[in-house]
């Protein structure tokens, strides 16, 4: 497929953005200033100033003296550079790949490759993105193209048409001045001083006596402004490997039609991700309303799954939180985390299914949309002596455990995650105690059986152990409870409680 390449250039960024929060400067000349050197330099211009002969570039205070009753307002850094950034944001629902023009910081460049047609052909793509922009008061000038630099070239200096045909941007080009080559100011003077004035000028000259009087990076910009260097852009948002986009006809705003949109994403999604034996773990659906806002809602599975109606079930779940307000005009499917699907094997004779059923895990998965996946967990133990340490937080429901439970001694059924200390009262040491008050209560211990010393692993302090009892009390309530420390030994001994026995 043939790449083509889209160039949005923001004529007067900075203003149109101020004339969009305060409308009362449309008939006030303004420019923004920074400092520079200690003197207010100005770096943006409306047009009413300009057609009075303000510059950018040009002192604050000599502006002033040539255009009467000019309001100079204070510019930040960056802020052009914020400004692309949510453009170029908003500008997804035209492409996948948008970036950010880093040379002139006053555009947008745009990979449109197999975009086009979803809006019946490039005229009329290039035409909406214009009309939606202008109605949002932004005055721009596009252009497509097979590079990035030719678009870029064209949509600032073309005088014919912003839309090149395939394998016509070297002919665009020939008649434009050096300057649509994004070149540095010391290699334009240097043109100008030979007298090339239009990139057919040269563009024919041999590369080595190009390179002797402009150097590389002069080479460089031809070379990507024709296409036989391929230039590299930084989207805004890395496209996924696997992703679906829904331009709707019309805007979208009932439950029904938000449904139908997720329902024919995922067939699609899904028959993919079969094909490369691979299935969703991480699924993020973004709706991208008229009014420029966007609406986002994700959905995670224990598994990988590429099952169309078990994710459809996890997405009905969240479809409340989206507000689609004036109406949702694009829908993107993305599925940033996607693992191999593992097929079972089957067994003639089978115990019961527990995690290797796919009815669990679908219902698991279910329960997560609903409370939310943090609340659920799954352990598996942990190569770790002390109890509350030996154990280890699944990363999903089919992760394996390395080391089996263990299960030669009698653990509790409910355990403290921090040993809660306790008040404890021993006839003799080593032996278990008589009683203990946990929380102001006083149990009296009518049966014990211990000690189970557990000591530290060898890599951590040395010398630190306990001493673990089972107790029962008078009511029949069983606890564990442990002793750190000796009596009488360099460490101070303390009682803690530390889990309940069914």
């Amino acid at each position: 497929m043939q790449r083509r390449f889209v160039s949005i250039w923001f004529r007067q960024l900075l203003a149109d953005w101020q004339l969009i929060r305060r409308p009362e400067l449309a008939e006030v000349p303004f420019v923004f200033a920074a400092p520079d050197h200690g003197r207010m330099m100005i770096t943006a211009v409306n047009p009413l100033a300009f057609s009075f002969g303000v510059e950018v570039g040009m002192r604050a205070a000599d502006a002033k003296a040539i255009c009467p009753g000019l309001e100079v307002l204070d510019d930040k850094p960056g802020r052009p550079k914020n400004l692309l950034r949510g453009l170029g944001e908003w500008c997804v629902r035209y492409s996948p790949s948008v970036s950010i023009d880093e040379f002139g910081m006053d555009g947008l460049l745009l990979d449109v490759s197999g975009c086009p047609h979803l809006w019946g052909g490039e005229r009329e793509y290039l035409k909406e993105i214009v009309n939606r922009l202008k109605s949002k008061g932004y005055t721009v000038r596009l252009a497509i193209a097979d590079t990035p630099g030719a678009a870029w070239a064209v949509s600032r200096f073309g005088k014919v048409t912003p839309l090149i045909p395939s394998g016509e941007h070297v002919d665009a080009l020939l008649s434009l001045s050096p300057e649509a080559l994004r070149l540095e100011d010391t290699i334009l003077a240097k043109l100008r001083k030979l007298g090339f004035y239009q990139i057919k000028s040269f563009i024919g000259m041999p590369r080595s006596i190009l390179r002797r009087r402009f150097g590389e990076d002069f080479l460089l910009r031809l070379a990507q402004a024709i296409g036989t260097e391929a230039e590299a852009l930084i989207p805004l948002k890395v496209p996924v490997a696997f992703s679906e986009r829904l331009a709707c006809m019309e805007p979208i705003k009932t439950k029904t039609a938000i449904e139908i949109a997720i329902q024919k994403m995922l067939e699609n999604l899904c028959k993919r991700m079969q094909s490369e034996g691979k299935g969703l773990r991480t699924g993020i659906l973004t709706g991208y309303r008229i009014d420029g806002k966007i609406v986002q809602v994700s959905i995670g599975t224990s598994c990988a799954s590429h099952s169309v109606s078990h994710l459809f079930k996890l997405f009905q779940l969240k479809i409340d939180q989206i507000r689609p307000a004036l109406g949702i005009e694009l829908f993107v499917l993305d599925a940033p985390k996607v693992e191999d699907v593992e097929v079972p094997q089957e067994e003639m004779w089978s115990s019961k299914p527990g995690l290797n059923d796919n009815s669990v895990i679908r219902f698991l998965d279910r329960v997560a949309g609903k409370v939310g996946a943090q609340a659920i967990h799954r352990f598996l133990p942990a190569t770790r002596y002390w109890p509350e340490r030996a154990i280890s937080k699944a990363a999903s429901v089919t992760e394996k455990a390395s080391n089996p439970w263990r299960t030669d001694k009698p653990r509790p059924t409910e355990m403290l995650k921090v040993p809660a200390p306790i008040e404890v009262m021993a006839l003799i040491p080593d032996h278990p105690p008589k009683f203990f008050i946990y929380k102001g209560v006083r149990h009296l211990v009518s049966k014990a059986d211990g000690p189970e010393r557990i000591e530290r692993e060898w890599w951590m302090d040395k010398g630190e152990h306990r001493d673990y009892y089972q107790v029962e009390d008078e009511e029949g309530c069983r606890y564990w409870l442990f002793r750190s420390g000796h009596y009488g030994g360099e460490q101070q001994h303390k009682w803690f409680i530390h889990g309940f026995f069914a």
